[in-house]
């Protein structure tokens, strides 16, 4: 008797490769809100791999121009915090952001993916603290570099996802919770 095989379903990867041009730059500017990075990943398609996929997306990083990396912070938020976060945690980090805003003109970002969560907050608020004395080109260069793990870890995520289309929610405990902003 012949052993029963399910269906074939696409990997997130194979829904990826064979999405129109237009779906799979949609789905990278969920990872990086730079329209010359997505459009340079997806004419790479089709990728054999998720490796390759996510070495091909870090040297688009790395290409990003000062104008590009102008796009991708702009399309980024504060960090969300979980529900339970003391209102003074919440305050001490909006301040420290707006400061940070105020000094640098965009969100600041940070990869915290082997943070313990508990550990999150303060890591966050230390990093915006100690960024804060950076000069601009230097801050720059360090936000660029954590633009591009994020992209990464949500791009990741995002293709290692169940069924054939990727979940629509932002990756959960990837980053230090910034997701693109909505509509952008």
């Amino acid at each position: 008797m012949a052993a029963h095989r399910l269906p074939y379903l696409p990997k997130p990867l194979d829904a990826f490769n064979a999405a129109p041009a237009d779906e799979a730059r949609a789905l990278l500017l969920r990872c990086l809100h730079s329209l010359r990075w997505s459009h340079r990943v997806a004419a790479h398609r089709p990728y054999p791999d998720l490796d390759s996929l996510l070495a091909a997306a870090d040297e688009a990083a790395y290409d990003l121009s000062p104008t590009d990396l102008a796009e991708a912070l702009a399309g980024e938020t504060l960090p969300e915090l979980p529900e339970d976060t003391y209102s003074a945690a919440h305050m001490a980090l909006s301040a420290a952001h707006a400061a940070y805003e105020a000094r640098f003109g965009h969100a600041f970002v940070i990869y915290v993916g082997a943070t313990h969560p508990d550990e999150a907050i303060d890591h966050i608020l230390e990093a915006i603290r100690s960024r804060l004395t950076n000069d601009p080109e230097e801050e720059r260069v360090i936000a660029a570099e954590e633009l591009r793990r994020l992209a990464n870890e949500r791009l990741a995520q995002l293709l290692r996802g169940a069924g054939p289309y990727p979940s629509a929610a932002p990756p959960r405990g990837a980053t230090s919770r910034n997701a693109p902003a909505p509509g952008r």
